[in-house]
C-alpha cells in the first residue's frame, strides 16, 4: 500500500506540514494554480482560435464556460504530481480555506484526474493539532465556493478584456480597466477633485502659558488656548467652507486675523488671570478587536510603513512557517484555544489584575462567508515569543508579528481607566482652554497602543498633567504667543486608509485588497508622495471616461452588491448562472455588452482625452491632454511635457500658463559649434535630459545629433564644452596594435563602454568616462575577461539613510542601467527623471517595497532542456 500524498501551494507550506506528518505522507507543493484562462494569443488552443469568443476566454453563449488552459511554466509540475498520485493510495487537497484555495483544489482534481480516494483538508494555522483534526474531519471540496470563485475570475475577466481594448482605441495604448481595481482609482481621483476645489483660509489664535500664582517652578505651568472672545468663540479651521475659504453663515464667531490677533495680545499682557472653571470626567478605553486582513494591514502601514502587499508577503512567510493563523479573513473571533493561551499568559507575565473578568468576545461586522472563520493571532495553544521570530526570519517578520501577538494579548486585558480635566481660564476679555489626562490604570494600554511602536512611551507622552487647581484660584499669565493656522485639504488616501475605506463600502475582500492597491500603483494610475497614494492625470482622465460611459460599474454601491451577490453563490443561495447573464447581457439595465458596444460608438476621444484646467484670455482654454506617449499641456497653439510626478491639485491655471510659456521660448543654448555655426541646446526628453546639435526641421530626412548625458551628470553643470565632447560619441581612440581594428569609445544604452571588434566592455563611471578614456586604458579594460552581468563595481552616489524596518543602509548607486537604490538585497531603479538627491527615505523604501513585490509576483520560468553537443561521443 502506497502512501498519502499531500498537496498544498507553496514548497515552505510543504516542508512545515511535513514535520507534522508521518512517514505514511508524502507532501508536494503545486505552486499556486496549475491552470486559468490563457494570457496571451499564443496559449489558446489552435482549434479554439477561430471562435468569436476565444480572446475573451469564456464561450459567453454556452453558459459562460471558461477556457482553462495548463501554462507552459507548469507543465512539469503537472507531470510530476501526475506521477506522485499512481503510487498514492489516497490524494489529500491541503490548500487555503478560502475560495482562491478551493479553487486550486478543484483545479488540481479536473487536471490530475486521480482514480484513487480524494479528501480536502482545511485548517485556519499549521499546527501538529490542526493538522490532525483537518485528517479527523476532512470533507469534499465546496462546489460552491468554487462557483464563487469561478464567478468572480469570469466577471473580472469580462470586464477587463472588453474595456481595456476600448480604452486603447480612445485614449492611449496599454491601458487596463478592472471590476474593483476602477472603483479604487475613483476614490482617489475623487479626492483629488475635493483638493482641486478646495480654498485656503488663513486664521489666527492665541496660545498662552499660565502658572500658579507667584511660582516659577515648571511643574506649576500649563499651556492654554484662546477658544472666546467676549461671548463669542474663536474661529477655528471647521468654522470654514472648503469651496469657497470664506466663513460659513452658520459660524457666529470672532474672526482674528494678524493685526487682530496681535492686538489682542498686547491687551493681555499685564493683564491678571483667574480659573473660571474647571471640569473632572472620568473616562474607560476598550482594547481593540484582534486584527483582521484589513485592520492588520492599515496597522502595519501605519507603525510599521509596509505596503499591503509587504504586509501579506511577510504574514504568508509566518503562516506557512507555523507561527500564525491564516492571515485572509474578516473575523475577529478568537478560539478558546486562542483565548485560553492569551489569558494564560496575561496571569503569567502581567499580573491577574491586568486579566478581563471573563473573555473577551468581539463581534464580526462584515457578513462574509468566504474567508477564515478566525482572527489573524499567533498560532497554537502556546504563543511563541516574538523575539524566537526575529532569530528565524528577521526584523520584518518580527515586526509584523509583534505586533499581530501585542493585538491579540491586548484583547484579553482589562479596559485603560482615567480622568479627563478640562479647565477655563479668564484673562481679560478673553477666555483659554488647558486640558489634561492622567491614566490611573493603563490596562490593556500596557501591551499594545494603536499606532504606537512602543507602548510604555506612548503611556508617558499620553499623559498630559495639570497643576492642582481651583475655581476662582488665581494665576498668572507668563507668555501669549499669537498663532497663525491655514486650513488644509482632506488629507489624501494611504494604503491603509484606502483600505479601510473600501471596506467600508463593502468593496473588494480580504483576499482581494493588497492586489487592488498594487494594480493601481503598478499600471501607473497613481505614485506614492511619502505615504500618500497620488493619482496622475492618466487615472483623472480614465475615470471621467468610465464615469461618464459606464457609470453603474463604477458605482460604489452597484460594485459592493456584486460582491454581496458573490458572497451569495459561495454560500448556495444564488445561482451563478443568472449572475453572469445579468451582468454580461443586462437584466433591467444596460449590461457589460451593451455598454461597450454604445461606447465604441459614442466616446469621442478629441472630448475624454482632455482634463481641463482653466480658462485663458479671448475665451481659449489650457487643458492637459492624454496622448500616445503620456499627458502633456496645450492652449490648441502651444504644448508643454506635464512634469514628471505631479500631482492633479498643483496644475493651477497660473502654473499651467507658466509652463507654457516656458515651452513656448523653445530649448535653452548652451552656445554654437566652432566648425558648423549650430546652436547647441540641452533639451529634457522622455528619457531623461539630452544634449542636441541643430534645430528639428519638419519634414527633414535627417535628424539633428543627440546624445544623452552621461550616468550622474546634472543637467545645470552641462557647459558647450561638455556638450560638444558628448555629440563628438562615440569616439575612435586608435587602432588596436594586435589586430589593427578601431578602438572606440561610446554611450550606450546600457552606459559608457569601449568597443573594439566584437569585444565590449562596460567603462567604470568611478575611473573614467567616454569623454576622457585614454587608448592605453581602454587597452587594459579590454584586457580584462568579460563579465556576466554587471561589468564594474557600482559607484555610491549618495547614502540616503536607514531603512525605517530593516535598520539597514539605503544607498542610492550609479548602475549599468542608471542609478539604482539598495539595501544591500533589493535593487530597485530610480524612475527616469528622478532626481537622485531629491529621494527621501520614504521614497527609498516605496521604490524597494515595490520591486520586492514584483520579483515575488513573477513565477520562474523554466529551465531550458540541456540539449547534446554536436561532435563525437566520448568512448565509454
Amino acid at each position: 500500500m502506497g502512501k498519502s500524498l499531500v498537496i498544498v501551494e507553496s514548497p515552505t507550506k510543504a516542508k512545515t506540514i511535513g514535520k507534522f506528518l508521518g512517514k505514511d505522507f508524502e507532501v508536494l507543493a503545486s505552486y499556486g494554480h496549475v491552470r486559468d484562462l490563457p494570457n496571451n494569443a499564443a496559449e489558446i488552443p489552435a482549434e479554439i482560435k477561430k471562435e468569436k469568443w476565444s480572446r475573451l476566454g469564456v464561450n459567453v453563449d454556452k453558459k459562460f464556460e471558461p477556457l482553462y488552459i495548463i501554462p507552459e511554466v507548469k507543465k512539469k509540475r503537472v507531470k510530476e504530481l501526475k506521477a506522485a498520485i499512481k503510487g498514492a493510495k489516497e490524494l489529500l487537497l491541503a490548500t487555503d480555506e478560502d475560495r482562491e484555495g478551493e479553487s486550486i483544489s478543484w483545479h488540481l482534481l479536473q487536471v490530475l484526474a486521480p482514480k484513487i480516494p480524494v479528501k480536502r483538508l482545511v485548517f485556519h494555522e499549521i499546527t501538529k493539532e490542526a493538522i490532525e483534526h483537518s485528517l479527523q474531519s476532512a470533507r469534499s471540496v465546496d462546489e460552491n465556493l468554487v462557483r464563487a470563485q469561478e464567478t468572480r475570475r469570469v466577471v473580472d475577466r469580462l470586464f477587463g478584456y472588453s474595456v481595456s481594448p476600448l480604452l486603447w482605441k480612445k485614449m492611449a495604448p496599454r491601458l487596463s480597466a478592472g471590476r474593483v481595481q476602477s472603483v479604487a482609482m475613483r476614490l482617489l481621483v475623487e479626492r483629488e477633485r475635493e483638493r482641486i476645489a478646495f480654498h485656503r483660509a488663513m486664521y489666527w489664535d492665541l496660545k498662552a502659558v499660565f502658572s500658579k500664582k507667584g511660582s516659577h517652578q515648571s511643574e506649576d505651568q500649563f499651556e492654554a488656548e484662546l477658544t472666546h472672545v467676549g461671548d463669542k468663540r474663536v474661529a477655528s479651521g471647521k468654522d470654514f467652507d472648503p469651496a469657497t475659504g470664506r466663513l460659513s453663515e452658520k459660524a457666529d464667531v470672532v474672526l482674528l486675523d494678524e493685526k487682530g490677533a496681535a492686538k489682542l495680545r498686547e491687551s493681555l499682557l499685564g493683564t491678571g488671570a483667574e480659573i473660571s472653571s474647571i471640569e473632572e470626567k472620568p473616562f474607560t478605553q476598550r482594547p481593540y478587536a484582534p486584527f483582521t486582513t484589513s485592520t492588520l494591514q492599515q496597522e502595519a502601514s501605519r507603525k510599521l510603513s509596509f505596503s499591503a502587499r509587504r504586509t501579506m508577503q511577510v504574514a504568508q512567510v509566518l503562516y506557512e512557517n507555523g507561527f500564525i493563523t491564516y492571515m485572509r479573513t474578516d473575523s475577529t473571533t478568537l478560539s478558546d484555544e486562542a483565548l485560553n493561551a492569551a489569558r494564560t499568559l496575561i496571569k503569567r507575565d502581567f499580573g491577574e489584575q491586568y486579566l478581563a473578568s471573563e473573555a473577551r468576545l468581539y463581534k464580526t461586522k462584515v457578513k462574509n462567508a468566504q474567508e477564515a472563520h478566525e482572527a489573524i493571532r499567533p498560532a497554537g495553544k502556546d504563543f511563541i515569543a516574538p523575539a524566537l521570530v526575529k532569530e528565524k526570519f528577521g526584523a520584518e517578520a518580527f515586526r509584523l508579528y509583534e505586533l499581530i501577538w501585542q493585538r491579540t494579548i491586548a484583547s484579553q486585558m482589562k479596559d485603560a481607566h482615567g480622568t479627563r480635566v478640562g479647565v477655563q481660564v479668564r484673562c481679560g476679555d478673553a477666555t483659554f482652554r488647558a486640558s489634561g489626562k492622567t491614566i490611573e490604570f493603563p490596562g490593556f494600554l500596557r501591551v499594545y497602543v494603536e499606532g504606537s511602536d512602543d507602548p510604555e512611551q506612548e503611556l508617558a507622552e499620553r499623559e498630559k498633567v495639570l497643576p492642582k487647581l481651583a475655581q476662582g484660584e488665581k494665576v498668572d499669565g507668563k507668555s501669549f504667543d499669537a498663532l497663525s493656522h491655514e486650513t488644509q485639504p482632506p488629507a489624501r488616501y494611504t494604503e491603509g486608509t484606502l483600505i479601510k475605506e473600501l471596506e467600508r463600502r463593502g468593496i473588494g475582500r480580504p483576499s482581494t485588497w493588497a492586489t487592488i492597491v498594487d494594480v493601481v500603483l503598478s499600471r501607473d494610475y497613481a505614485f506614492k508622495r511619502g505615504t500618500a497614494l497620488v493619482p496622475t492625470f492618466l487615472a483623472t482622465a480614465l475615470t471621467n471616461l468610465m464615469e461618464s460611459y459606464f457609470t453603474n460599474l463604477v458605482d460604489y454601491e452597484f460594485t459592493a452588491r456584486l460582491e454581496d451577490d458573490l458572497d451569495a453563490i459561495s454560500r448556495g443561495e444564488a445561482d451563478y448562472l443568472n449572475y453572469l447573464k445579468k451582468f454580461y447581457f443586462g437584466n433591467g439595465h444596460p449590461g457589460l455588452k451593451t455598454l461597450v458596444e454604445k461606447g465604441g460608438e459614442t466616446i469621442d476621444p478629441r472630448i475624454v482625452c482632455g482634463i481641463p484646467v482653466g480658462q485663458v484670455e479671448g475665451g481659449g482654454k489650457i487643458e492637459v491632454r492624454i496622448g500616445r506617449f503620456g499627458p502633456f499641456l496645450t492652449d490648441g497653439t502651444n504644448r508643454a511635457s506635464v512634469p514628471d510626478m505631479m500631482a492633479p491639485d498643483e496644475m493651477l491655471l497660473e502654473k499651467a500658463k507658466g509652463i507654457l510659456a516656458e515651452a513656448a521660448k523653445g530649448p535653452a543654448s548652451l552656445g554654437k559649434h566652432p566648425e558648423s555655426g549650430q546652436p547647441v541646446y540641452l533639451k529634457k526628453g522622455r528619457f531623461g535630459p539630452y544634449v542636441q546639435l541643430g534645430d528639428m526641421v519638419e519634414g527633414a530626412e535627417v535628424k539633428p545629433k543627440m546624445a544623452s548625458l552621461l550616468p550622474g551628470m546634472q543637467p545645470d553643470a552641462v557647459t558647450l564644452d561638455i556638450a560638444l565632447q558628448l555629440l563628438s560619441l562615440p569616439r575612435t581612440l586608435g587602432k588596436h596594435p594586435e589586430n589593427q581594428q578601431d578602438i572606440v569609445a561610446a554611450n550606450g544604452r546600457f552606459g559608457p563602454y569601449v568597443k573594439c571588434g566584437v569585444e565590449t566592455r562596460s567603462i567604470p563611471l568611478d575611473q573614467f568616462t567616454p569623454i576622457n578614456i585614454t587608448l592605453e586604458q581602454a587597452l587594459e579594460l579590454l584586457k580584462q575577461p568579460k563579465r556576466r552581468g554587471r561589468a564594474t563595481t557600482p559607484t555610491n552616489l549618495r547614502e540616503v539613510g536607514k531603512h525605517p524596518t530593516t535598520d539597514a543602509n539605503l544607498v542610492i548607486k550609479s548602475g549599468r542601467y542608471g542609478p539604482y537604490v539598495t539595501d544591500g538585497k533589493i535593487n530597485a531603479s530610480l524612475p527616469r527623471g528622478m532626481d537622485p538627491n531629491s529621494l527621501s527615505i520614504q521614497d527609498a523604501v516605496n521604490l524597494l517595497d515595490a520591486r520586492a513585490a514584483k520579483a515575488n509576483s513573477e513565477e520562474p520560468a523554466p529551465k531550458k532542456k540541456k540539449t547534446a553537443r554536436r561532435g563525437k561521443k566520448k568512448a565509454a
